[in-house]
């Protein structure tokens, strides 16, 4: 009974945390676009800071949910 205790708690853990890595996707391209947009309304350079910060945000949510896929799956 230990075994399926440890099992459930495991399980419930990964599922922790790809739920939060795959959260942290649209929080990273959000993040971009809002800094890109303070970027841009600072320096008048709209629309081309917001593109280049939500480039950013998209790469780097996309490595989040890679790092936390192929965390989850060596395990």
């Amino acid at each position: 009974m230990t075994a399926s205790r440890k099992s459930d708690a495991s399980m419930m853990r990964t599922a922790w945390e790809l739920s939060a890595g795959m959260l942290s996707f649209p929080i990273a391209i959000a993040i971009g676009w809002w800094f890109g947009r303070v970027l841009d309304h600072w320096f008048g350079t709209a629309p081309w800071l917001m593109v280049v910060f939500l480039v950013f945000g998209i790469a780097a949510g996309l490595l989040n949910v890679y790092r936390t896929v192929s965390a989850a799956m060596k395990r």
